[in-house]
Formats: C-alpha cells, structure tokens, sequence
C-alpha cells in the first residue's frame, strides 16, 4: 500500500499538468444571448475530448456604443489571464479590443462583417485579429456572381445604413455605362415602409435587393404584400446571411421568388450535434433554449468554429511547447506582452479548418477569403431549399437539376389561370362569327392560330388561361420621349397579363422590356404588291415583236431592193437568156425573165423564208439577192424569237421587282405598319438602302404608314400599283392565299421570329418554350399554319386558280392574241378571189376576141370546163364546140419564123408569170394561123 501511494499521487500530478486551465475571455452585448451559449457549449465540448488542457469561459457584457466601458472589460479580461478574447459583435467596440489585444498580443478572434478600410488594411495593427466572418469583398463578390447569373437588367437596391452600401462594393459596379440605371433606396426609422413599395411597383421595377437588418426584412416583405409587390414575376434577393432563421410560414405562399445566401449546411452532422449540446446543456441549467438547426444563426455558427479552431491551435502548439497563461496590464508602467499570442494568431492563418460553416480559410490579415455558401429559395412546401453552391474559385454551381427545376414549374403552373393578351388580326386572332341564337363569351369569343397554339400548351403544361385584348391594339414599341411602352409591352410591363401573343416580333429592343420563349414561327420582311394588269387584247398583237418605224423601213427595203433588182437585171448581160436553148445557132432574140413582178415575187418569197423557182445570174443581181437573204433570215429570226413573247407577257406601265427597285424610283409610295417591327427596321438599319427608304417614307405626304396590316392590304388594292406595302412574309402569306390580285414582290429582306412574350424573368419561360418546341417537334405548329393560312376563311382560293393556269402551255396563244394573222390572211385570200375573178373575165374576153364568138358564150364554155372536175388536161386552143381550128393549127407547116419566135417568148414571158401570180396560163397563148 505504501508503494502504491507514490504512483496515485504521481498520477494525480500528470492529470493536472494534462488538464491545465486555459482562460478564454468573450465580451457580448445583451442581445447576444444565442451566440454566447454557442460559444459556452462549444468549450464544453472541447473540453470533454481534450486531455491536456481545460478551457475556462470569462464572459463580459458591454453596450454596443459604450466604448469607454468595452475598454475597461477588455483590461479586466487581460488582467484575469485570458488566452484570448471573442467578440464583440459591434464595430465600434470591436475596434478598441483590437488595439488593445494588439498591444499586449493577445489573439482577437470576430465573427461579424468588417470592411476594409479606405486607406486599405495596415498588417501591423491587424496582426492580433482572426474574422471568421466571410470577407467583405468576397462577400460582395458572390452577391454581385447572383445578380449576373439572374440576368438582372436593372434593380432597385433597399439599403437601411451606410454600411449596408459598402456591402453591396461590387454590386454597385457591375452596373455599365449603357446598362439601366440602378435605383438605391434608404429607408428610415419609419415603419411605414408601404410608400416607397408604391414608387418602386409604379416605375415598373421588380427586382429587389434588400439589404436591411434581419429585424425589418419581414415587415417589409408583409407591406409589399399588401400593395401587391409580392407576385410571380418579381423577384428579392436578401443580402443577411440570417434571413433563413427568420419564420417565413406566412410568405412562403407567395408568388415571389425570395432568394437568400447562408453560411451553413443546416442539414450536416456537426450542426445538429452542437444545436443538441445547446439544448441539453441549457437544461442542465434548468433554461429553456429551442432552437432548430435550420434556423441557427450564423454569429452562433462561426462562435462554434472559432472555438474549434482556436482549440486545435492550442493543442497543436502545446504539443511543442506549453502554453502557460499570464496576467497583462493595460498600464502604460507594467505593459508586458503575452509571449504565445502571436504564434496562436499564425498558426491560425495557415490552418485549414472545417467547422459548421464549411472550409475556413484565411489570409495573410486574418481575413477569410476562402468559404462557401448556400444559395436558398423559399419554397411553398419545404420553406428555403438550397439551389446551388457558390465559392471563390468556381462561381455558382447549381446543386438541382434542370429536370427537377422544369417539374418544379409544371407543379406550379397546375391549376393556375393565366392572363394571355393579344390583338385582333387575322388569321392569329378574331373574332367569331356569332350564330343565329348563339351567346358567346369568355375564350369562345375568339378563334385564330394565336388561341390554338396557347390551347395546345396549356394542355401539354395543364393551366388555365383567359384571353384578353389589349385596349389600344398595338403590338408595343418604346416612345423615346416618354420614355414609355405602349401595346402589348405595356400591358406586360403593368402586370396586366401573364403572356402575350400574336404576331409579336422578336426584337432587340423588346427584349430589354420582357422575355419571349423560342420562336414558333420564323419569318421575314417582304412587299406587298399588285399584280401586273394585262394589256388589253389586240387582234394585231402579232405585230408586236417589231415597231412600226421597224415595219416602215423592212416595207421600204422591200420595196428598194426590188426595183435595184429589176434595174440591175436589165443591164446586166448574163439575166438576158435565149428562149429557145435547143436552137443556138438561130439565136436573133434574147428575153429578160426579170420583169418587176418577178423581183417582187423573189424578195417577197425570201423574207418569208420560202424562196423562189427562178434565180438571178449576173454577179451583180445574185449580190443584192444575198445580201437580201441575209437580212431576211435575220429579221426573220428576230421576229419568230420574240413572238410568243410579246404575245404573252403581261406588262405594266411601272413595275417592281424587290426593294432596291423601290427605293430608286419616287412613282410608287411605300408603307408599313406604325409602331411595329417592320418599321423599327427600317429606321434602325444601317444599310444604304433601307434608309433612303425610311427616309421616303417619313418625309412622304400625306402619310404612307397605316394602323394595322388590313389597312395596308386595302390601300394596295386601291393603289392601282401606285403603293406597295412593307409588311412580314407571314401575314403576306395569308393576304395573297384570298386576295388573288395581289402577290409578294422579291424575297425576304431580314430574317426573325414570333415568340410569346412574357414579363422578364418569369419562372414559366422554359417550360413554355419546351411545349413550344414538343409542338413543332410532333408537327403541329405546321398544321396549325397550314389550318389558318390554306384552309380556313378562304386560304387556298388563289392556288386553285393558279394551279388550274398552270394546266395550261406557258405560251398559250388565244385567239384574241392572234386573230390578227387570220384577218390578214382571210383579206390575201379575199383580194386573190377578186383577182383571180378579174383574170378569169380578162381571159374569157380574149377567147371570144380569138375565137369570134359572143363574150356570153365564152364565158359559158370556160365556165362549163372550169367546173368539170374529171378534167385534168386542157388544150391550149379553147374552143366552144372541138372545132377543126385546133387540129388544122397543130398540123400546119407553114408557120413563119417571126410568129414562131414572138409565140416563144409569149409562152416564156407567160411562164414566168404563172410563176409569180399562180394563175391559169390557159387562154393566153394561141396559134397565129388561127388569125
């Protein structure tokens, strides 16, 4: 027993050196009271796993402004031999037990936001402090990373302090120069915050940033509740880091979006251990303390991680060295420095520590710069629920995926009635014809594209919806001198309407104003024109390919051409030809074949491509005969080449063919819509051509621009191609399926879509995109068009039309084309009955001349021959009863040569003209002895 004595005291004297009392000193203000049980427990906690040493809690309490008394505490703490001191929360007070701890080198560990200073951070008076609180910059950093990645255009910040504004450092700067301009706005000490919430709801804001003490962010939330600043499409971004420890039960209902930063995991293992030692240590105290671990303030956190960390910089150090405590003064006569603070202090910046509130990092000041935080939303069902995950180094990442973010709006959108504008224009809206007896209201007032396309989303997504007109029927452009929207822009801006569509274009400056979803329909801007007037018809269209002065001088070639030709003949040696070839030797006379009749008929019969049975044959005349070949066969070319066109082709007394040949000419006046997106081009292009024409069309009186499509259609009708309409390719598409007289001149100028717009932001956006593109990807959007463009209200009239003229030969010719050519031939053949008539009198004179019989008798016999169609020989005596004159002239010997050579070159000269009139040479030739 004697020897066992020695080794138990031996023992007790190891157990008291591993448990030496290490005094801690904390200084809280009275409201502090969460933070200062966070602080007691987590000592305690430290306590029940260390071996060495046992930490000792000195607690004082000062007045956030009472700097006097905060200094005096701090000199109290030093004196009792504290390690270190914690706290205060106040900035005021927290700088004086900064100096002082500096002074004497005791270790100063906060926990609440402290901004750099303006002069930037002096190393040597920061040297004793260790801020477990995010750093301000970085702090401000992730704020503004959450507005960018929101999208936010513009916001109006509400700010309570000063210091709330060096919060939001980098907020204020990622405002640009040609950005919207960013609202600040204080509040005081009213509690009537209901004014300010009108203002910001009537300058059309809904992006709010708040950045209050936790205390008011409630009551501010309830008044803009009540003055309807609480709805689906405006959005609060709460800059405290405790807005999730307050009691959302009320709100959490609302339309808003309300989104939040937190400094913790209120779901981890380590949070709910030190919330349980909380509780169960203040019962111990007989104290009632509940808390949850989703509403933890994060003061309480980071008390809980400094002391973690301060407890592991103990151990570690001890481990090396003993850390012995010591009493300082604050004198200036007994000033002694604590010889292990600053090695405590160092060794807390380079260690990397995980605590409640997740990596903690520090600089080289003792700043943490490095941590993470949670980006909450406020949820109906589950309060606030973590979205995504920011740090410095990787921004914002996003913890939910795209699937459970779309569920979560087709959840919210069932059973929701939404507000749908549009404007009266068909074929996307009108109104329905009422039958007799038939009372129609609500959404069965209307029919078009419009009503079916959002029907067919609202069954794809399962909401409701109700159409409604906006009162001034414009689609919605900016007015740079109000500064205003009007149509159905404005109707969204006012919250008026959950949705507008129609045949609203997707443009730039619209998209500043409200969202739109993916395009449901692609288009472009195009004229609309009237079609070409045909010419009237004239039976003599077939003159058409050659002018008159072109007519006159081929009629003077003719004519010029035939007379050298006869000239020519009679002087030149080789046109005079012997009529009897087989009898040379007895040659006294030659004959000349080429009278003027006979020039005529080859000229005649060249230029009509048919040629002729006699040619000429002096060098001379075969010269002017090709040279008239020549230009025959090349007028006669141009004229075949050109007919069936000129028969053919409508024409106009001034036409267009695309835009360009719009703006060179002032004839034809041009227009569009006012107010919409057609316009808007116009007057923003920078292409040379577009701006003369949007310089003509502003500078035209009266005025070229109209209130709707229809009215622009109809002036075109009226125009009688003196107007063209500039309008999308679209609703021209529709105009020229049922109003056949007018058509689309050129292609597309631009190139754009329809979408359906909706206020910016909104939480519906990607899902109604989605059923807009399930629609296209399953056809319907193409039926849809093809239903309201083709089909209904007369759509496809002008394609029958069309298809049934197309049935025809491009280059038809009707009868009132060329009816001309049959009257000029029906005359031809007229004058040859006449002269043939003529020629068959004359002929009839000379047989009774000849034969000595009345002219009535001869006409009988010439008559009775010409009609017996068995004939097919005729003699070339005519005879009224076979007389013996023909035989006896046949048989006779006796005939003398100059009657034989002058009936030669009759026959001859006969020939040659049966050749030229194709006449009867019958009765033109008789035998000499019959006289």
């Amino acid at each position: 027993m004697r020897l066992l004595w020695p080794l138990a005291l031996a023992a007790l004297l190891v157990l008291a050196r591993a448990k030496r009392e290490i005094p801690v000193g904390a200084i809280f203000h009275e409201d502090n009271y969460e933070a200062e049980v966070a602080f007691r427990y987590a000592i305690e906690r430290v306590n029940m796993h260390e071996k060495h040493f046992e930490m000792t809690p000195i607690i004082k309490y000062v007045s956030p402004d009472d700097s006097f008394k905060t200094e005096k505490k701090v000199c109290e703490l030093a004196s009792e031999g504290v390690t270190a001191i914690f706290g205060p929360s106040s900035m005021l007070t927290s700088g004086i037990v900064s100096s002082i701890c500096k002074t004497i080198e005791i270790p100063h560990i906060i926990t609440h936001w402290d901004p750099e200073p303006l002069g930037g951070i002096d190393p040597e008076l920061q040297a004793m402090t260790i801020n477990l609180y995010p750093e301000a910059d970085v702090l401000s950093r992730a704020l503004r990373d959450l507005i960018v990645d929101y999208s936010w255009k513009s916001f109006t910040i509400i700010y309570d302090s000063d210091e709330g504004l060096m919060r939001l450092k980098d907020v204020l700067q990622i405002h640009g120069p040609n950005d919207n301009p960013i609202t600040v706005r204080q509040i005081d000490d009213d509690p009537d915050y209901r004014p300010l919430l009108k203002d910001i709801a009537s300058s059309g804001e809904s992006h709010i940033i708040l950045e209050v003490h936790p205390d008011k962010i409630l009551e501010i939330l309830r008044q803009a509740k009540e003055v309807k600043m609480l709805e689906e499409y405006q959005s609060y971004i709460i800059t405290s880091l405790d807005a999730h420890t307050l009691d959302f039960e009320e709100l959490k209902y609302s339309r808003s979006n309300i989104t939040t930063l937190r400094l913790m995991d209120t779901k981890s293992f380590d949070i709910k251990n030190a919330v349980h030692d909380w509780e169960q240590g203040e019962a111990r105290m007989k104290r009632v303390f509940r808390v949850s671990p989703e509403h933890v303030r994060t003061e309480s956190a980071l008390y809980n991680d400094a002391v973690k960390i301060y407890a592991t910089a103990i151990r570690e150090l001890d481990a090396t060295e003993e850390i012995t405590p010591s009493r300082l003064s604050c004198g200036s006569k007994n000033l002694r420095q604590w010889p292990f603070g600053l090695r405590i202090v160092n060794y807390m910046k380079v260690k990397t520590e995980y605590g409640i509130t997740g990596p903690i990092i520090f600089d080289d000041n003792g700043r943490r710069t490095h941590f993470q935080l949670d980006i909450i939303e406020l949820h109906q069902q589950e309060g606030f629920k973590k979205i995504a995950i920011w740090d410095p180094r990787g921004g914002i990442n996003y913890t939910r995926s795209i699937d459970e973010v779309h569920l979560q709006i087709v959840e919210s959108l069932q059973n929701k009635t939404f507000i749908v504008a549009s404007r009266i224009g068909a074929p996307f809206l009108t109104w329905k014809e009422k039958k007799e007896g038939e009372y129609l209201e609500g959404n069965n007032r209307f029919e078009g594209y419009s009503l079916e396309l959002i029907d067919g989303i609202s069954k794809i997504l399962g909401f409701q919806y109700r159409m409604e007109i906006v009162p001034d029927g414009k689609y919605g452009s900016y007015n740079k001198a109000t500064k205003k929207w009007d149509g159905l822009v404005k109707y969204l801006l006012d919250r008026k309407a959950d949705l507008a569509i129609c045949d609203l274009t997707i443009t730039y400056e619209r998209r500043t104003a409200v969202d739109f979803t993916m395009p449901f329909m692609t288009l472009g801007i195009s004229i609309l024109y009237a079609k070409p007037v045909p010419q009237p018809k004239d039976l003599f269209s077939f003159l058409s390919p050659l002018s008159l002065d072109v007519w006159i001088y081929m009629a003077t070639a003719y004519l010029g051409v035939s007379v050298l030709l006869f000239v020519l003949s009679r002087m030149a040696p080789a046109d005079w030809e012997n009529p009897h070839p087989c009898k040379q030797d007895e040659v006294e006379e030659v004959e000349n074949i080429w009278n003027m009749l006979n020039a005529l008929w080859l000229t005649m019969g060249s230029i009509m491509g048919q040629g002729c049975d006699i040619l000429p044959k002096a060098v001379s005349t075969r010269v002017v005969a090709g040279m008239w070949w020549f230009f025959a066969l090349i007028m006669l070319s141009s004229y075949t080449a050109n007919l069936a066109a000129f028969l053919t082709m409508e024409r106009m007394d001034a036409s267009i063919e695309s835009a360009e040949d719009l703006a060179k000419q002032s004839k034809i006046k041009y227009g569009a819509v006012l107010g919409g997106s057609t316009l808007s081009f116009f007057r923003s292009s920078n292409f040379s051509t577009y701006q003369r024409m949007w310089a003509a069309m502003e500078s035209t009186r009266p005025s070229v621009f109209t209130k709707s499509n229809d009215e622009g259609r109809d002036r075109v009708l009226k125009g009688r191609g003196l107007y063209a309409f500039l309008m999308e390719s679209t609703s021209l598409e529709y105009i020229t399926e049922r109003y056949c007289e007018l058509t689309q001149i050129g292609g597309l100028l631009d190139s754009k879509g329809y979408g359906i717009a909706m206020p910016v932001n909104s939480p519906y956006r990607t899902a109604i995109s989605g059923a807009v593109l399930k629609m296209q990807e399953e056809g319907k959007l193409h039926q849809l068009k093809t239903r309201w463009w083709k089909e209904m209200h007369g759509g496809g009239r002008c394609d029958e039309a069309a298809t049934t003229s197309s049935g025809d030969s491009a280059a038809e010719l009707g009868i009132d084309n060329v009816g001309g050519v049959f009257v000029v031939l029906a005359f031809g053949c007229f004058c040859a009955f006449v002269i043939g008539i003529l020629e068959f009198l004359w002929n009839v004179r000379k047989v009774a001349v000849d034969e000595k019989v009345t002219p009535w008798e001869a006409l009988k016999a010439e008559l009775k021959f010409a009609l017996n169609l068995s004939i097919t020989t005729k003699p070339v005596h005519n005879t009224l009863s076979e007389s013996e004159s023909a035989k006896s002239s046949m048989r006779s010997k006796s005939e003398s040569r100059r009657g034989s050579e002058s009936v030669g070159r009759r026959s001859n000269n006969i020939r040659t003209g049966a050749s030229l009139m194709n006449v009867d040479k019958i009765g033109f030739v008789f035998n000499n002895n019959n006289k």
